[in-house]
């Protein structure tokens, strides 16, 4: 069993230096403890994730730190981060549609194209539970 993920969960990337707080639309959801839930798609930079995001990357597969890097003569300088999300959250929930797409778990994680993993850190939602 898994806790459902609603606005206001707390996620990290492997590769950021700051969490960042997921932000789900309330538009045509379930709520769940008081908050709209959310589902695999809920991935949007900006809308989903918000700015700052993660804080500093120092993920070298991201150029804007293997270039910050190269100039700084191979000393890893971690650069603001810019996630580039390559494709929904996985896995998703078997059984908890929310707007007619999979839920999203605390178990999920989003991957980025620069190599992080983003995971949840804290839920929200503590009192209900899916599979």
């Amino acid at each position: 069993m898994a806790f459902p993920v609603a606005t206001g969960t707390v996620c990290q990337c492997s590769f950021g230096a700051a969490p960042s707080t997921l932000m789900v639309v309330p538009t045509g959801r379930v709520f769940v403890e008081g908050k709209p839930m959310a589902c695999i798609m809920d991935c949007a930079i900006v809308t989903n994730i918000p700015s700052p995001f993660f804080g500093m990357c120092s993920s070298m597969a991201n150029p804007a730190v293997a270039t910050a890097t190269a100039a700084a003569s191979g000393v890893l300088t971690p650069v603001p981060c810019t996630p580039a999300i390559a494709a929904p959250w996985a896995p998703r929930s078997l059984t908890v549609l929310v707007g007619g797409k999979p839920a999203l778990s605390n178990m999920s994680k989003l991957m980025c194209a620069f190599g992080g993993v983003i995971s949840v850190a804290t839920p929200s939602v503590v009192r209900v539970q899916i599979e």
